[in-house]
């Protein structure tokens, strides 16, 4: 069972990550730092698996890799209304789960599961059930390599082709 630590809208990359964290791109290292100055009771109690829960435009602001590092290093999975394009983007090619459904009714503490290749999202706190939208074919390919990276690592470009 997996907790959820709720966010609102508009999450920008600095409050995922501070700029003075962003010396490397050790996931763990920044994952000790996630969520550092906007919840100080998140880094160190986040779990792997749990999920972080948001409205729309989750990730505005830079377009630095680091927030998405920062929060794959933690195990989490990431469920919001919307995505800041870049870093949904960067996200999916580092390997992180960005997954999107309407989350108003999802609250802080909550106990959920998601089956992500399902496309379910299971509140068991308010015996609710949500569908998450599916990431497009290819995409989730890549997620699931676990970035891009890796994914090209284990294909042929040609198969790509």
């Amino acid at each position: 069972m997996a907790r959820v630590w709720k966010f609102g809208d508009n999450v920008n990359t600095d409050e995922i990550i501070p700029a003075r964290f962003n010396i490397t791109i050790d996931e763990k290292e920044l994952a000790k730092n996630v969520f550092c100055e906007v919840r100080k009771d998140l880094p160190g109690n986040i779990k792997s698996g749990d999920i972080i829960v948001a409205g729309q435009n989750f990730g505005c602001g830079s377009s630095r890799e680091h927030a998405p590092i920062a929060i794959k290093g933690t195990g989490a999975v990431v469920i919001a209304k919307s995505y800041a394009r870049i870093f949904f983007r960067n996200a999916v090619n580092i390997g992180l789960p960005v997954l999107e459904c309407d989350t108003a009714e999802i609250e802080e503490g909550d106990e959920v599961e998601a089956d992500i290749e399902a496309g379910i999202l299971t509140d068991k706190t308010k015996n609710l059930t949500l569908r998450l939208k599916p990431l497009p074919g290819f995409v989730s390919k890549i997620v699931a390599a676990g970035g891009i990276v890796k994914f090209l690592r284990e294909h042929d470009i040609e198969e790509l082709q």
